[in-house]
C-alpha cells in the first residue's frame, strides 16, 4: 500500500464520490476504517457530509481517534480533509451545542450570521480566492470555483487560512496546517477544478 490513498469510511456519506474522482485521475485508492490500511497508506482523506456531532461520534465509536492521531500527528502523513471532514480538524463546533473538535488545526467551527449571508445553506458554486501558496493548490487560477453545500465555515486563524471565499461575510475555504490541509467546498463536485486540485495535493506529495 505504499502509494495508496485511503478514504475514511465513518458513515456519513460521499466516500464513494471521492474514490471515483481520485479512480478517475489513475491513484490506487481504499475505501476503509481499518488501523492497518491507514497505517499503510501513503495519505488520508477525511471526506463527510452531515453534522459534526455524528461525525465525532462516529470516528470514536469505530476507535478511530487515535489511528488518525498518529497518522496525521505522529507520523505526519498527508492529510486531507473534506467539508466536513475539514471542520473535524477543529479544535471545537457550535452546530447543535458545543463539540469537541480533533483538535488538529486551531480554530472552531461557528454558523454563518443570518443577517449578513442571502441564504443558509450556502449552496452551490462560489469563487475562492487563495491567500497563501501551497502544493495544494498549485498553479491556481485566479476565480476558480468551486461546488460547497455547508451551514457552519472554520472560523480558524489567519495563519492557518490557505483560501478564502465570499458569502456575505468572508469565510476560510481552505485550511493548513503543517501536513494537515482542509477544504470546505468538495473537490469532488467540482469538476475539473477539483479534479485539478486533487491532483496538485498529491503530486506535492509524490504520488
Amino acid at each position: 500500500m505504499k502509494n495508496t490513498i485511503v478514504i475514511i469510511d465513518y458513515g456519513v456519506g460521499n466516500v464513494r464520490s471521492v474514490k471515483n474522482a481520485l479512480s478517475s485521475l489513475g491513484y490506487t485508492t481504499v475505501i476503509s476504517q481499518e488501523k492497518r490500511d491507514i497505517q499503510g497508506a501513503a495519505c488520508v482523506v477525511l471526506p463527510g457530509v452531515g453534522a459534526f456531532a455524528e461525525g465525532m461520534k462516529n470516528l470514536k465509536a469505530l476507535g478511530l481517534l487515535p489511528i488518525l492521531h498518529d497518522a496525521a500527528i505522529k507520523n505526519k502523513k498527508p492529510f486531507l480533509g473534506i467539508c466536513l471532514g475539514m471542520q473535524l480538524l477543529a479544535e471545537s463546533s457550535e452546530e447543535g451545542g458545543v463539540h469537541a473538535g480533533l483538535g488538529y488545526i486551531p480554530g472552531h467551527v461557528v454558523r454563518f450570521p443570518e443577517k449578513k449571508t442571502p441564504r443558509i445553506p450556502h449552496v452551490g458554486w462560489n469563487t475562492v480566492s487563495v491567500s497563501k501558496t501551497y502544493p495544494l493548490f498549485g498553479d491556481f487560477e485566479a476565480g476558480a470555483h468551486y461546488y460547497f453545500d455547508h451551514s457552519f465555515y472554520f472560523n480558524a486563524p489567519k495563519k492557518h487560512v490557505l483560501a478564502t471565499c465570499e458569502y456575505g461575510i468572508q469565510f476560510p475555504a481552505a485550511v493548513g496546517f503543517g501536513n494537515i490541509y482542509g477544504v470546505q467546498f468538495h473537490p469532488e463536485k467540482s469538476q475539473a477544478n477539483g479534479l485539478k486540485l486533487f491532483r496538485s495535493f498529491f503530486k506535492s506529495h509524490n504520488l
